[in-house]
């Protein structure tokens, strides 16, 4: 035990985080054996990662995956997956080993390049800082400025889908309405097709279930009256700027119900685009990110589908 600090417990919030009264915070690391993986070649799929700081943006990294292309000044530019990972808003990240092991698969699968977005964590950086770092990192993505050599030469940034796991599944829509509000998208040529929202984290009507969230992010209204958590109430919500959404849940996931509400909101909502709703039969929370099993081999041909879709 390490005297130093104060042991006494003032929040605890299980899986994700405990709270001390002396202001420390400690992480649950509910998804078990997560490591950091260092950036380069991944010998069996001979993907290439690299790590990036985004301009302008102190603290924010991001990493790209990029698939091994055919030599030759003449090769066809893939779609761009932009990705949030999840983890309650205040843990996991873009480096570790659950990313990889998924947006591997999903870039082998569906032959995209992706790039996934290290937004700064809460408690140290309270809500909403994910989400504005979330924003201003597409945004320069779609400016076209001081661009990465793996984005400009290999994405193609008409054809962009916007992707998240759990909170960040709650990111990208946040992000996609964000767009459409500043009409990103129509300014500067850069498109956003579709958007994956894996097992998303919203709020619920369950007070219990809203308390991590309030904790980090103070400023919210609650959620009766944020967007953020309850997207129903948003007024700007037909703004999403994409044609098409894919709206993935697991039969067993405990915010399963999430979803399934997210779905019925953008299905009686003016939104004028097309959602889907896919179901893994017997699956728990974001078990594409640690299993290698049918169920993923399953998910990972749909977002495949989704993406190249004509």
């Amino acid at each position: 035990m390490d005297y130093n600090h104060n042991q006494e417990l003032a929040h605890d919030f299980p899986p994700f985080l405990r709270i001390y009264k002396d202001g420390r915070a400690e992480r649950y690391h509910a998804f078990g054996d997560v490591h950091f993986v260092p950036p380069g070649r991944d010998p069996d799929t001979g993907i290439h990662t690299k790590d990036i700081h985004i301009p302008n943006l102190p603290g924010v990294t991001a990493r790209i995956f990029l698939p091994k292309l055919s030599e030759g000044p003449d090769h066809q530019k893939l779609p761009l997956v932009v990705h949030y990972h999840g983890g309650g808003f205040c843990d996991g990240s873009p480096h570790d080993s659950a990313t990889l092991n998924y947006l591997i698969g999903l870039v082998l699968g569906a032959r995209v390049v992706a790039i996934s977005i290290g937004y700064r964590l809460a408690p140290e950086n309270p809500l909403p800082t994910a989400y504005e770092d979330s924003l201003e990192a597409l945004k320069w993505l779609a400016s076209g400025t001081e661009p990465d050599p793996w984005v400009s030469q290999y994405a193609d940034l008409g054809r962009v889908f916007l992707a998240g796991d759990s909170a960040g599944a709650n990111i990208a829509h946040f992000v996609a309405v964000q767009a459409g509000i500043s009409r990103l998208t129509v300014e500067t040529g850069f498109k956003i097709n579709g958007l994956l929202i894996l097992h998303p984290f919203f709020g619920s009507e369950e007070i219990s279930q809203n308390q991590l969230y309030s904790y980090l992010y103070p400023a919210s209204p609650g959620y009766e009256n944020d967007p953020k958590l309850n997207p129903s109430v948003d007024p700007d919500l037909h703004r999403i700027p994409v044609g098409r959404i894919l709206i993935c849940v697991g039969e067993r996931d405990w915010i399963k119900d999430r979803g399934l509400a997210y779905y019925e909101t953008l299905c009686k909502s003016e939104w004028s685009g097309t959602v889907e709703l896919e179901e893994n039969k017997e699956e728990d929370h974001c078990f594409h990110l640690f299993k290698r099993n049918e169920n993923t081999k399953l998910l990972m041909k749909k977002l495949a589908e989704f993406v190249n879709l004509p």
